[in-house]
């Protein structure tokens, strides 16, 4: 049995300015044949997940092409084309297949497709025919369109954030695209999307109130014919007609049954969608709590999550701490410039220039800073251990650690590299926990890393293109009423 393994996966911030063009792709986002399996081959992502599936099955896993970059704007039509054209030209020689595994994110924008996902979709299917199952593995943020459904056999997303099951997902849909192709099941899928989007505050797993709804999932999919079923949070930073959170569940067979349960947990997320909502700290109030607790305190910097698409460039803590007085103080920067400057100048040399806020869209100013360049790095460092989304190997680009005068230790990156990991720090010989603060450029990525050494994680509600208030955004695309923007309808379909 041969099964196709492709994918583009994007998260498309759509209030970001920068787009994910040719050049981002090309410059180490795009892996092809052999450079998947080393990539990915024994991590925790879902292509991970796919390839030790299918060697414990004992079917072919054939790697195509898979595109991925950090999240940004939307992907350029040329981009899209290029990679779309790659990916279905070596589908359609490579054939005939068993089955295809298409790695998407669910949250995909191109400059001419609101539903970038559910069109790669539709053109892999009309490459392999009506009878080839194909399955997907969606980011729990994904912004799930019945369109998309449509044209998959299976689809599952991840039920973690942070998300730490990718691979056990990745696994659960090779085992279900075998069996289709198998003949053994007859998979029915029901979406149900939902008008409510989901505060970024709320979206943690482990905590209310989706710790219960997850829960409540988990239920479902343990009756008797089910396959699958899930609750997706959405992506709230794309301003696309289908944006919200959905509930989908997959049956062996039976519409109605598939129908039932995704109205029933439609219902449930429902009637939390008041609990769906939060607000943070101010900059000042996370400060205050930094100051009087046992340390290290993790403060998330929502406006600048890196992992929603915001360039991890702000310097609104970091301004804020530096007049504070508070010193012990470590967080990154992607700041290639900055980075440059170090590395020109040399471990061990002063230094003095001006960090951060690079983009029009980055939050706070640059500030000037002295100090001492401690040490210079290639920026590589690997995570054995899973981590959100579960990825192993990780490249910052030349990277300088500053041990500025005021106090604050800043990592200088010259790639944008998510917070995620502890070893992005260690690595560089930093220890995280001596430090009062860390400065996370994320709100649920960086918890998986975080919170076994935080004495407390602090939502900070700072600006920008990933700020929490929603109401700071001007959708244009929107079609239909969204809570908490408007009141809104549960939607018609279920008995209530």
């Amino acid at each position: 049995m041969r099964l196709a393994l492709l994918g583009l996966f994007h998260e498309a911030n759509t209030f970001s300015p920068l787009k994910a063009d040719r050049a981002l792709f090309a410059s180490g986002g795009v892996f092809r044949g052999k450079e998947i399996v080393d990539e990915y081959g024994g991590s925790s992502t879902t292509i991970g997940g796919h390839l030790a599936a299918g060697e414990r099955l004992g079917v072919d896993v054939v790697p195509l092409t898979f595109a991925f970059v950090n999240p940004v704007g939307a992907v350029t039509e040329d981009a899209f084309e290029w990679l779309a054209g790659e990916m279905l030209g070596e589908l359609a020689n490579g054939g005939p297949w068993d089955g295809v595994l298409l790695n998407l994110h669910g949250a995909a924008v191109a400059e001419h497709l609101a539903d970038a996902d559910a069109e790669l979709a539709r053109r892999v299917r009309a490459v392999v025919g009506p009878g080839v199952p194909v399955g997907t593995v969606l980011d729990l943020h994904g912004n799930a369109s019945p369109a998309l459904v449509d044209a998959l056999t299976v689809t599952l997303a991840y039920q973690t954030n942070p998300h730490v099951d990718a691979a056990v997902q990745g696994a659960r849909c090779v085992e279900l695209v075998v069996r289709a192709a198998r003949g053994e099941i007859a998979p029915v899928q029901v979406l149900v999307p939902l008008p409510v989007v989901v505060n970024i505050a709320r979206q943690d797993t482990g905590e209310e109130p989706m710790a219960s709804l997850v829960a409540a999932a988990e239920r479902v999919a343990a009756r008797p014919g089910m396959l699958w079923a899930g609750v997706i949070e959405g992506f709230p930073y794309a301003d696309v007609p289908h944006v919200g959170m959905s509930c989908l569940t997959v049956h062996d067979g039976d519409r109605l049954a598939a129908e039932w349960a995704a109205w029933e947990l439609a219902d449930a997320v429902w009637s939390r969608r008041d609990d769906l909502q939060a607000s943070g700290h101010t900059v000042e109030e996370a400060l205050d709590v930094a100051e009087r607790e046992h340390g290290p305190v993790v403060l998330l910097d929502v406006g600048d999550n890196i992992g929603a698409g915001a360039p991890g460039d702000s310097t609104v803590l970091l301004a804020a701490a530096v007049r504070r007085g508070l010193r012990s103080l470590v967080q990154t920067l992607w700041d290639p410039d900055a980075a440059a400057a170090c590395v020109a100048a040399g471990a061990g040399a002063e230094v003095t220039l001006s960090v951060g806020a690079r983009h029009g869209h980055s939050a706070g100013a640059p500030v000037p800073v002295k100090g001492r360049v401690r040490l210079i790095s290639d920026g590589r460092f690997e995570e054995p251990a899973p981590t959100h989304g579960g990825f192993r190997w990780f490249d910052m680009g030349s990277t300088a650690v500053l041990e500025t005068a005021d106090g604050p230790t800043l990592v200088l990156m010259s790639r944008q590299t998510m917070n995620t990991s502890r070893r992005q720090l260690t690595a560089l010989g930093l220890d995280p926990a001596a430090f009062q603060v860390i400065v996370a450029k994320g709100v649920n990525g960086p918890r998986a890393a975080y919170a076994p050494i935080a004495s407390r994680l602090v939502v900070v509600d700072t600006d920008g293109i990933t700020a929490m208030g929603l109401d700071r955004f001007t959708y244009r695309n929107r079609r239909r009423p969204l809570y908490p923007f408007e009141p809104a309808e549960f939607p018609a379909g279920a008995a209530r």
